[in-house]
């Protein structure tokens, strides 16, 4: 059966859900909910994601939001196909856990509002805030710095294969590699860049960036 995801491609949350179906290799449906007219804010979508976000999925009768739970349930339910983004063993996992926790409330909790400041408000005619950016873009400089630490004895974050803890920050990843100054923090730090040109060279980025229109 082919799972359908609510969400609009061009999107954070929902990429990280397709990369995560792209290396599964799980058949998907996408049924696109309009950001930009606030289509997420509606009622019949409110059913689906009652905090009014995408992206939201339906495989059947089962239905689930959040991109981090899709994934990880994605992960689990198909391990046995494509790549295993989960870990080999315990203490694997346990590692690609503790990364993609750090992806959430030390990577995102940064790269979010640098994004949404950006690149989302000038979209929508709303004014950055300056200030905000430049303090956020130092607290990044030391997360990365952490970073390009790690990688520099780990082809990937949590050791030598591609897992979910490296897949969960390509999204926004992606979006800060289009912005100029942080572009240049990336490429200043060699192991991270490193890891970063690796990852985005992947077949399920590059069919991600098609999808998305890039």
């Amino acid at each position: 059966m082919v799972v359908k995801l609510y969400g609009q491609v061009t999107a954070a949350c929902p990429q990280r859900v397709l990369l995560c179906f792209l290396e599964k290799e799980i058949e998907f449906e996408i049924i696109h909910i309009d950001l930009d007219t606030f289509e997420q804010k509606k009622t019949e979508h409110l059913l689906r994601q009652p905090f009014g976000q995408v992206p939201a999925i339906e495989d059947g009768d089962f239905k689930l939001f959040e991109s981090r739970a899709i994934a990880r349930y994605y992960a689990t339910k198909y391990a046995d196909q494509g790549t295993n983004l989960l870990g080999k063993s315990l203490e694997h996992r346990a590692i690609v856990d503790q990364w993609a926790d750090v992806e959430t409330h030390y990577f995102n909790a940064l790269a979010h509002p640098i994004v949404i400041n950006l690149i989302i408000k000038p979209r929508l005619g709303e004014k950055c805030d300056v200030v905000l950016v430049e303090e956020l873009k130092v607290k990044l400089g030391v997360v990365l710095d952490i970073y390009n630490n790690r990688l520099s004895s780990n082809r990937f974050l949590a050791g030598e294969e591609f897992t979910m803890a490296d897949l969960t920050h390509m999204p926004a990843m992606g979006y800060l590699m289009s912005i100029t100054d942080i572009n240049q923090m990336v490429k200043a730090r060699g192991s991270f860049n490193r890891w970063w040109e690796e990852i985005s060279d992947r077949p399920s980025w590059k069919k991600l960036m098609v999808l998305a229109g890039h």
